[in-house]
């Protein structure tokens, strides 16, 4: 229960923006719900006058088709044949009086008598508005098809006056061009979702479904219409409670339920309880506000992979540092080559603060405010779980992040500034690219999901990065030949990042270490750039990277065949390969003897490589003949 109060409570401070639409990136929209409304599609919008009579109507394209509706409980969650008609906007099936005049087929009872009885309480109660009242006169008349056809021509009936269910070549032969509401709509004519607005030639007001009065005027007279009290579980209050929660979670298509209890054979009680009210009693106004809370979270700073969520979120401060991302998204700590290479730990580790020192500025005087990390999915459409969940203290949160960006840290070259140019930055990998260097790119959503999973409590709660991950990285790191190079550059900074989380060690070439492994690797890379420097402009891999997975399981053996290539590239070079040969002999001296065999070598030695490499490559200081 505990997550449903910290929503609960997310909505509760973010009233000021309920019914407010908001734009992604991509166009679509989305908003923080009101109570007792949901969203649907609509395909034709209906407008009537004041005084009650059809004005016009028109066919909504799809970017305009997303529409705020009030809802109940029933028809909240509607299926197959239950008739639980939407209290204003709806199919037409419930909304059209002459529904059947036209054709239409009604299985059992007509849905429309079920329509306009509720739309007639709310219009006579002391709640409803004018606009409300205007749109249940004109449809009382029970002409809404007829007006369609023959005033608008947005629906279209055949020669029999019935409406027709798709347009074929009989439909063709009769009017010609297709109609745009068979654009629009998936199935026939008679499924098309309608919208009521109200035409005024003197005031200028929001449209229905956008106008608070509506949503006001609907909350207060439903909210009289809910059913008996009792405790909720997640407030500890009396209130009207539920049985019957939202769906449409993470999309408008979800019919997965976080909460569900319509199972009465037997099975999902156990014999435990008699009814699901035993097993958890929950509120309709937590259970609306708790459920409106996530589906805008989700839209608004969700992150969703293969129908899995990943949703870190504030009670009070709703923007915080995502733990799935790389420090450059949270920092944009781009290094430019010229000026600064790298940082030294105590360095970064200081950048690092300063960035996490912007979100804890935002803590509340109280320092009551939480951080919450929420992972969910379903296995069946119909019910959903949460996999992962923790509530802690944003400063506790914060450190956390601080400490797996100073921890889990390297140089890395495969990200993009807004120009579009590959830029440096330091700090953790994003976790979705650490499957794809431990996996491949070609790995699948559902692989990518499992790993984004499991690294959450290596960054939340500052446990090891599992074997499993770092030895597949590590392969694969060691074997660049089997991917293109821009890849296997980002696989091994990754891999290393991976590596130095546990070795804790920094971008910086040790001179200092001596240990067997890493000075291997130190070796592998001095033996890279020395032939890379004899070839000039060609392009072909070097020895030093084609053996390199060999050399990672048998260094001693395989560091006798790239010694020996490099004899050709060092005569080429002549006296430019001194200083290069003089560093290779003092490394491999620095080696014991006993210690200079074929043990395989831990990860210890990507580390070396890659901080010998960066060393020649940008400490030209160090290298006084000019090579």
């Amino acid at each position: 229960m505990n997550y449903l109060l910290n929503l609960y409570e997310t909505y509760e401070a973010n009233l000021d923006v309920v019914g407010k639409v908001e734009v992604k990136p991509n166009g679509q929209e989305f908003t923080l719900l009101p109570v007792s409304h949901t969203t649907q599609q609509a395909q034709i919008e209906v407008l009537v006058t004041e005084d009650g009579e059809f004005h016009s109507a028109s066919v909504i394209g799809k970017s305009d088709a997303n529409t705020l509706i009030p809802c109940t409980e029933d028809s909240a969650s509607r299926s197959g044949s239950l008739i639980a008609p939407y209290p204003l906007h709806d199919k037409l099936s419930y909304v059209a009086g002459d529904y059947v005049d036209f054709g239409g087929e009604i299985k059992n009872e007509e849905p429309f008598t079920y329509y306009i009885k509720q739309l007639e309480e709310w219009a006579n109660s002391p709640y409803a508005i004018d606009k409300v009242k205007s749109i249940y006169r004109y449809l009382n008349k029970c002409q809404l098809i007829h007006d369609l056809v023959h005033r608008d021509k947005i629906l279209w009936v055949d020669a029999n006056q019935r409406l027709i269910d798709k347009w074929d070549k009989h439909a063709q032969a009769l009017y010609g061009e297709k109609p745009q509401i068979f654009s629009v709509v998936n199935g026939g004519q008679a499924s098309a979702f309608v919208r009521f607005d109200v035409y005024s030639p003197t005031k200028i007001s929001p449209k229905v479904w956008k106008d608070p009065e509506v949503y006001h005027s609907f909350i207060r007279f439903y909210s009289n219409r809910l059913g008996a009290t009792d405790l909720c579980y997640v407030t500890g209050k009396q209130l009207p409670r539920t049985d019957k929660h939202a769906n449409k979670i993470r999309n408008a298509a979800d019919k997965a339920k976080l909460i569900s209890a319509n199972d009465n054979t037997g099975f999902t009680f156990r014999g435990r309880f008699s009814d699901s009210q035993e097993a958890a009693s929950i509120s309709y106004e937590v259970s609306q506000k708790a459920h409106n809370a996530l589906k805008w979270l989700i839209h608004r700073q969700g992150k969703i992979i293969d129908q899995r969520v990943f949703l870190v979120w504030g009670n009070q401060e709703l923007d915080l540092p995502d733990p799935t991302e790389d420090y450059f998204s949270i920092h944009s700590l781009a290094v430019e080559s010229q000026e600064r290479v790298t940082f030294t730990n105590e360095e970064f580790a200081r950048e690092v603060a300063r960035a996490m020192d912007g979100y804890r500025n935002n803590l509340s005087l109280e320092a009551k405010d939480k951080v919450n990390i929420l992972v969910l999915d379903s296995a069946t459409t119909g019910r959903m779980a949460v996999l992962y969940y923790r509530n802690m203290d944003k400063e506790l949160y914060l450190n956390r992040i601080e400490n797996w960006h100073t921890t889990c840290v390297w140089l890395h070259r495969y990200r993009k500034n807004e120009q579009g140019d590959f830029v440096q930055f330091c700090g953790a990998p994003a976790t979705r690219d650490i499957a794809f260097a431990a996996y491949g790119p070609r790995a699948s959503d559902k692989v990518v999901k499992g790993l984004m999973e499991r690294m959450l409590p290596c960054i939340i709660d500052n446990r090891k990065i599992p074997l499993d991950i770092v030895s597949s990285a590590y392969h694969r790191a060691s074997n660049p030949v089997s991917m293109e190079r821009w890849e296997w550059e980002k696989t091994l900074s990754i891999t290393c990042a991976l590596i130095n989380r546990q070795e804790g060690l920094g971008v910086p070439l040790d001179v200092d270490n001596n240990h067997r492994d890493y000075l291997f690797g130190r070796l592998l890379a001095l033996a890279d750039v020395l032939e890379r420097r004899a070839l000039g402009d060609e392009t072909r891999t070097t020895n030093a990277i084609r053996y390199m997975n060999a050399f990672s399981r048998h260094p001693q053996r395989t560091w006798m065949t790239i010694q020996a290539s490099l004899q050709p590239y060092q005569a080429r070079l002549g006296t430019k390969a001194t200083y290069l040969s003089k560093i290779i002999d003092e490394v491999g001296s620095r080696i014991p003897a006993d210690q200079f065999n074929n043990k395989p070598l831990s990860g210890l030695y990507l580390l070396g490589f890659y901080s010998q490499r960066h060393e020649l490559y940008h400490k030209q200081d160090k290298e006084p003949e000019n090579v």
